[in-house]
């Protein structure tokens, strides 16, 4: 048996298929079969030591119960170490039950991934009232990784005019916005979001000043609705500023949801490769593979003379 393969829930993304090639691995297609009723049979592929289980959590619910045969096919089929690599994790949001009666879902899907693998591995987890992402997952490893990094390496790549100001939505965009703002050596700011209802927000700057005669970079982790980004987009422009462009690491929104941005005044929308969508232009392989190299132990090509 090998030391560690690489395998994805189907089918393999391309964002799968550059991470498993980041570390030097083969990815494998992990073979889902719907029966007539709905019920699924999972037939996995080669097993090793370590297996990584790369899994795009959008549309979760029938990937959730995938994982988990998955998982004992695996362990059965002699796996020591599952390791889950999820770059969009689903089911953070409700980390309270707002409501009597209402389930929290954090604490139901992080127990039972925590049953299925060792180590989660995720990025800008959509975390609230949780303080730390090992307190989702009780008894095993988890890393929830910022996707500042390769934005910022994108943006500099792409170019960025140096007036630009970086905006986030939010309270809770604060330390990504200061970090991404940071990176690329321009201002930054936030805005005060009141929430009225799923597609109702309502959005304000402090400091409107600083925005008029300038471009703007809002920056938000997930967007789904996406009435939060165009609430922001047409308030930047009666802030004055000349156009703004969007940065989202999960885009979870209808792909014909473009034009309504473009008519909110958002003149471009990027996102990360977390999950599959047609505005993908940030690759999150390097970030990943830097966080799994404890878990490789084979060279990848790119280190092999």
């Amino acid at each position: 048996m090998s030391a560690i393969a690489f395998q994805s829930l189907p089918p393999a993304t391309g964002a799968a298929t550059r991470l498993a090639t980041k570390l030097g691995l083969a990815c494998e297609d992990i073979d889902l079969h719907r029966f007539p009723d709905g019920e699924l049979r999972i037939t996995i592929g080669p097993v090793a030591d370590t297996v990584i289980l790369y899994a795009a959590l959008d549309q979760p619910n029938e990937k959730l119960i995938a994982l988990l045969l998955a998982g004992e096919a695996l362990r059965r089929a002699g796996a020591k170490r599952l390791v889950l690599v999820a770059p969009y994790l689903c089911y953070m949001r409700q980390d309270a039950a707002f409501h009597p009666g209402e389930a929290i879902s954090q604490h139901a899907v992080g127990r039972l991934l925590a049953g299925i693998v060792d180590r989660v591995v995720t990025v800008d987890a959509h975390l609230h009232r949780t303080t730390k992402i090992e307190l989702v997952f009780p008894g095993i490893e988890a890393d929830n990784l910022s996707a500042m990094p390769a934005i910022a390496d994108t943006l500099a790549k792409t170019g960025v005019d140096p007036t630009t100001v970086v905006i986030g939505p939010d309270s809770e965009s604060e330390p990504w916005v200061s970090d991404l703002a940071r990176r690329l050596q321009l201002q930054h700011t936030v805005a005060r979001k009141m929430r009225h209802g799923d597609r109702s927000v309502q959005i304000e700057f402090a400091d409107p000043g600083l925005l008029s005669g300038r471009p703007a970079l809002l920056v938000d982790d997930i967007v789904s609705s996406g009435a939060t980004l165009m609430v922001a987009a047409k308030a930047l422009k009666a802030a004055g500023a000349t156009g703004t462009d969007a940065i989202v690491t999960h885009a979870l929104f209808p792909p014909e949801m473009v034009a309504a941005f473009s008519d909110a005044g958002i003149r471009s929308i990027r996102s990360t490769d977390s999950v599959p969508h047609p505005t993908n232009a940030i690759a999150l392989n390097e970030i990943l593979a830097v966080a799994l190299r404890s878990e490789n132990k084979t060279p990848s090509p790119e280190t092999t003379t």
